[in-house]
């Protein structure tokens, strides 16, 4: 620890004042009036049935875990093929993930009466409520990760020191915490998602267009649920999520450069492995210059309120990138100029990613409003015309990424296209810190994500309370732009897993390494296909692949890339058949409570809103536990039987057709959501017409893209990728 330059203590400073901050955001929002008597009962509803959810997810999900635990401890001191700190960095990542999403749907629900009362005196009032609202997840989850990533670098570099492989044995035990923080984020996801989607569907399929009433009515008794699933979906979710891949990001580079710099002279490698967390921390003060500069004005039309996102989002990232070069600068790099353009290059992507999700999504351009026209001739036109377009909307992400990885990839090692073991690793590096670059401003740009479920309910809150078509216009206003933000914030969330999938790879190889190396101290020996004895002490990247026979020759690959493909193809099957089942039982309760409860649709009965509050929890809550666990079983029986050359199939595989499948989905959703707004600002007819019923069925079709299996896609194939790591001891072993 003597040995930790004092830059490193900003890494901490960061973590704090994002922390302090968040809370000010917090205790400013809370002194806001929350409206009426009416909404303030309206949003108390929603803010306990939230909290129930979440108590009952963190019970099964607090079960998962202990039986994890437990696996992962005998491993470590029973069989001994796993490093004795894994259960323990196990259970904080988990913990850290939960903890970041329950803060942000704790202001989440005390926000959205407050903006909805805020829009009564302006948009820019309501704005600023849902946006500073929404920075408090941002500010959360970069806090709480920095801070757990920089516990748990002091506490290992107590332990381990003296020699270049302490800080490989530190960076590669801190990606075990990563496993933690992918399984509690993907059973938030998929629970989450599968609740707010089967209320919605159910709202929107019996109310809208069979009862013909309005969006978030009263007199549905689906809306409170579907409110309640806002939060829990799109925000606790969502929280965990990003939490997940903002640590996931920082500690496979941080694994990389360890192994980069392994031989280099004096203190470089240490200056690699916390150049990635600084590069994070001074994110974190530019994010919030960022959520400073996010305001507008009455009368703003849907591209005022995207520039004016825009303008801080923007701001941040062009000044990261140019903080960057000053950061590496200062550490003294291996070049740093290089490295700087790889983190450049990330941050180029991003945006690029996040307009084209904009492009293809927002009402304000052709795509959307083409999806729109085309409800002309019903639902299934809206609903063909939506997949086309967003089969297409793939292509720019893709190219993105690629080109993102080939730059960063040669910038880092300096354009060398030998392929050497030392071009490898320094390229390698450069693709993990591209991840970061695009991560580092993740304290805005995830403000911009959770200010749409934000925005949502205090819509649902003006429509129940009765606010007028004026407030509720805002509220609209608002909601259609979260529905763009968050289109934009799921394609950095892909764009950035993409990346950090592909750098886990090495990670993988590197923790193989040290499995074997344990191995041969215990008496093993390891014999290639020539018959020779294979050293792993002395092996590069490329002997391991050779080794391993990782080629497009070896079945094993190729088996092992096809069950990857597939896997991401399942787990959406799973989630949106679970969405559907749910879905099914909503419909039929909301059917049910329209036939048997008199006075329901005149205004002079009242609805069981409980009943359809627990109708949601109850599918959620069975539903998430079989594809969550897929997706950790999958990539150890692919280890056990297929060995290594597998499960590196298995992750090329589940990257490529994950990637391109989320960003499908993604847009589809929000393309198709958009597009039923477009009619309700009074374009083919508006509200109540023949072509919004069917842009509502092509909307209740996207919600199970856009919300549930979409955004899962990303932490499945890092999820996939960390069990590998943390199982490769156990591959090692059945060798």
């Amino acid at each position: 620890m003597e040995n930790i330059p004092y830059i490193f203590w900003v890494i901490p400073i960061a973590s704090v004042v994002a922390l302090v901050m968040a809370w000010v955001f917090f205790k400013s929002m809370m002194r806001a009036d929350e409206g009426t008597p009416r909404m303030r009962e309206i949003a108390g509803h929603v803010r306990k049935g939230a909290m129930a959810y979440l108590k009952q997810q963190y019970k099964v999900v607090g079960e998962v875990f202990i039986c994890l635990v437990i696996i992962f401890a005998i491993m470590a001191y029973v069989f001994h093929v796993q490093n004795p700190w894994v259960p323990f960095a196990f259970l904080t990542g988990g913990f850290f993930s939960g903890l970041a999403g329950f803060f942000g749907m704790n202001t989440a629900t005390y926000a959205s009466a407050r903006t909805a009362n805020a829009a009564r005196q302006g948009l820019d009032s309501g704005l600023r409520i849902a946006f500073r609202s929404g920075a408090v997840m941002g500010l959360v989850v970069v806090g709480l990760g920095l801070l757990d990533i920089t516990l748990w670098f002091l506490v290992l570099s107590w332990f381990y020191h003296g020699s270049n492989t302490a800080l490989i044995i530190i960076t590669t035990t801190m990606l075990t915490f990563g496993m933690g923080a992918s399984t509690q984020a993907l059973f938030a996801r998929v629970g989450g998602g599968i609740y707010t989607k089967a209320a919605d569907v159910g709202a929107d399929l019996v109310g809208k267009v069979e009862a013909n009433i309005p969006e978030d009515d009263p007199r549905n008794p689906a809306t409170i649920a579907d409110n309640v699933g806002d939060n829990v979906g799109d925000v606790a979710g969502m929280g965990a999520d990003l939490y997940e891949s903002y640590c996931g990001s920082i500690l496979s580079t941080a694994a990389l450069g360890a192994t980069a710099f392994a031989s280099a002279a004096g203190d470089m490698q240490l200056k690699a492995v916390i150049a990635p967390m600084l590069i994070a921390a001074i994110g974190i003060f530019l994010s919030l210059l960022g959520i400073f500069l996010v305001r507008t004005k009455d009368g703003a039309q849907m591209k005022d309120l995207l520039r004016s996102l825009g303008l801080g989002t923007n701001t941040a990232a062009v000044l990261i990138a140019i903080a960057t070069f000053g950061i590496l600068y200062f550490l003294g790099i291996s070049n740093w100029m290089g490295i700087s353009f790889s983190v450049v290059s990330g941050l180029v992507a991003g945006v690029i990613i996040g307009q084209s999700s904009e492009y293809y999504t927002s009402q304000s351009y052709k795509p959307t409003r083409d999806i729109s026209a085309a409800s002309k001739t019903g639902s299934a036109t809206v609903i063909i015309k939506g997949l086309g377009t967003s089969m297409i909307s793939t292509c720019i992400p893709v190219l993105t990424v690629s080109a993102a990885i080939l730059l960063s990839y040669l910038c880092a090692n300096g354009f060398d296209m030998s392929l050497s073991a030392q071009s490898i690793q320094y390229g390698l590096y450069g693709i993990g810190i591209a991840a970061v670059g695009m991560l580092s401003t993740l304290g805005i740009t995830l403000a911009t994500d959770a200010y749409g479920p934000i925005a949502d309910n205090a819509g649902g809150n003006a429509e129940m309370s009765e606010l007028g078509e004026e407030v509720r216009s805002r509220t609209d206003e608002l909601d259609a732009l979260g529905n763009t933000t968050a289109a934009t914030g799921k394609g950095f969330a892909i764009g950035s897993a993409a990346l950090t999938a592909l750098a886990l790879l090495a990670s993988y190889v590197e923790e193989i390494k040290i499995a074997m190396e344990r191995a041969v101290n215990e008496g093993r020996t390891f014999v290639d296909a020539a018959g020779n004895i294979f050293d792993p002490l002395k092996a590069t990247m490329p002997d391991y692949m050779n080794f391993f026979q990782v080629n497009l020759m070896n079945p094993r690959v190729l088996v092992g890339a096809f069950i990857g493909a597939m896997a991401a193809f399942l787990f959406c099957g799973l989630t949106m058949g679970a969405v559907g089942r749910a879905a099914g039982k909503m419909v039929e309760e909301v059917r049910r409570q329209f036939r048997e409860i008199k006075g329901i649709l005149d205004g002079t009965g009242t609805p069981d809103y409980s009943r359809c509050v627990e109708i949601s929890t109850r599918s959620a809550q069975h539903e998430m536990i079989l594809p969550s666990l897929l997706a950790i079983i999958i990539p150890v029986l692919v280890g056990v039987i297929l060995g290594v050359a597998g499960v590196l199939g298995l992750l090329v595989g589940g990257l490529a057709a994950g990637f391109t499948l989320a960003v499908f989905m993604a847009n589809a959703g929000g393309a198709w959501d958009n597009a039923k707004k477009y009619v309700e600002e009074g374009h083919f007819g508006g509200k109540g017409s023949e072509s919004h019923k069917a842009t509502i069925v092509g909307d209740t079709v996207g919600d199970p893209f856009k919300d549930t299996s979409g955004p899962s896609l990303n932490i499945l194939i890092k999820l996939m990728s960390m069990v590998s790591i943390v199982m490769a001891g156990l591959t090692v072993a059945c060798m």
